[in-house]
């Protein structure tokens, strides 16, 4: 039976809107569509701009997060898929540490559980907007604007959830939030790589070519003006835009991590309860995929974010806007300097010194060559947030080797040539799965401050997240069309 933690959320659960679970076997082709009609309907909602808001006039503070959360400044989608990951983290969590007590083999539990994270997605939701409103995200607002705007971005919450829902409930393929970031991801490498829109002249700091780096070479390379076709050379390491050493790491990164999620360790298995029967259990290179990297990208946006209001321009801590703290003591926290984004995405801060400064990845050659020794502080303190995070994640999420022995057992399996004990295989597994995480942490950092060093055409943690869901959606269609073809091994790929 649910715990008292469950318990409570049981009248929100009850009139929370629903997906139903479909009553029948959904097709590939129809879970293709119906992914493609929730995937439309997020791309329709991420340019519909929020009515009644004015962004010139305020401060994105989490402009650094917009891929990861696949959301879009000023618009529906303005939360993106934020309150879902959070909501799914914390359950995830309190699951993991047994904080709650939930038998997630008990159709009622499980049931109760979904619907509480739910639930706990829309007071999340609820919290951010109202948070966003009196924190001045959106401009100064009237009392009756901020009403407004607060129910559009619930309204809009609202809706994303339920679209997640129609592909977890096995309408569609996979999730929504995978679906949706990869998407955003992916939007993003399109425009870097074909966008007409053109640059700045090369007096005011651009080169006066189509920020897509395709359409930019292309353009200097067939340009009858020798001017662009001289620029040729400069489009490879081209500062401030898309460049072709980025395609060049994009495609790099992209190769390798498919490689790493190819690679595995496999410990051989035989079933106890007839002789000649053999598997394997295998255990990925990347044991924690890219976990570690999205944890340690939500500590530093925290960080950030209130480094910004701490330490911003405007700060009310800042002896300059008659706080008690001197300018010096406040810049060793961090440095901002104020960068207008336009009418669409309104001032953005951007960390120019302080400890603050050490948390941010050197964005192209550019930054890594002017300030080499903050690149490597800021390369050792990543990768060891990446190992001891990608350590609890393991511990939280039954990924330890006390709960991976456990399972062997359950599906009365052992190592051959070892006592049918979780003790035993519990000890064997440690000879791997530390290793391993270490190994993940260590291989995550790495690739993606080089997809930000070498300037990849979207962020490096994006751009890790995007290919492991590329890998997991490249699987699962493999799986559905060999299911569609061979009913028979629906139960064998896991699919029943």
């Amino acid at each position: 039976m649910a715990g008292k933690f469950l318990k409570f959320f049981t009248p929100f659960v009850k009139v929370m809107p629903e997906i139903k679970q479909p009553q029948r076997e959904v097709a590939f082709k129809e879970k293709f569509i119906w992914t493609a009609i929730v995937l439309i309907i997020y791309l329709i909602m991420s340019n519909i701009p929020l009515y009644g808001i004015k962004i010139e006039e305020s401060t994105d503070y989490f402009y650094w997060l917009r891929v990861i959360l696949a959301s879009q400044r000023g618009m529906l989608t303005e939360l993106g898929i934020g309150p879902i990951v959070t909501s799914g983290l914390i359950m995830q969590l309190l699951l993991g540490s047994r904080i709650i007590n939930v038998n997630m083999a008990d159709p009622y539990d499980r049931a109760m559980f979904s619907g509480a994270q739910k639930v706990l997605a829309i007071f999340l939701t609820i919290f951010n907007a109202t948070a966003y409103i009196f924190g001045g995200a959106f401009g100064s607002l009237g009392l009756a604007e901020g009403f407004f705007v607060f129910f559009q971005l619930l309204f809009a919450g609202i809706i994303i959830i339920l679209l997640d829902e129609v592909l977890q409930k096995g309408w569609g393929l996979g999730s929504g939030v995978s679906l949706f970031i990869a998407a955003g991801v992916a939007g993003q490498i399109f425009w870097n790589c074909f966008s007409f829109v053109p640059t700045p002249s090369v007096a005011d700091g651009g080169d006066g070519l189509p920020r897509g780096i395709v359409i930019a070479f292309f353009t200097a390379l067939f340009d009858a003006n020798p001017d662009n076709l001289g620029q040729l050379g400069a489009l490879f390491t081209r500062a401030n835009y898309p460049s072709l050493l980025g395609i060049i790491t994009t495609i790099a990164i992209f190769l390798i991590v498919i490689w790493f999620e190819s690679t595995r360790v496999e410990i051989p298995l035989a079933y106890r309860g007839s002789r000649g029967f053999k598997s394997k259990y295998p255990m990925k290179l990347l044991y924690v995929s890219n976990i570690p990297v999205i944890l340690v990208n939500a500590l530093y946006a925290n960080i950030l974010f209130f480094g910004q209001l701490f330490a911003g321009p405007d700060s009310a801590l800042r002896a300059i806007n008659g706080g008690p703290f001197p300018d010096f003591w406040v810049d060793l926290i961090g440095v901002f300097n104020p960068v207008t984004g336009g009418a669409v995405q309104g001032t953005q801060l951007v960390p120019t010194g302080g400890l603050i400064y050490l948390l941010t990845p050197p964005i192209g050659l550019g930054e890594l060559a002017a300030n080499p020794l903050r690149a490597v502080i800021y390369l050792v303190i990543f990768i060891f947030l990446c190992v001891m995070l990608g350590r609890v994640w393991v511990e939280v999420s039954g990924l330890a080797p006390r709960d991976i022995a456990q399972q062997i057992l359950d599906s009365k399996m052992q190592i051959p040539g070892f006592r049918s004990s979780a003790k035993i295989i519990e000890r064997i597994l440690k000879r791997y799965i530390p290793t391993l995480v270490i190994l993940n942490g260590f291989i995550i950092a790495c690739l993606s401050f080089g997809a930000d060093s070498l300037g990849a055409l979207t962020s490096g943690t994006g751009l890790l997240i995007a290919i492991g869901i590329i890998h997991q959606y490249a699987e699962q269609i493999s799986k559905e069309l060999a299911a569609a073809q061979y009913p028979g091994m629906r139960a064998m790929l896991g699919m029943d």
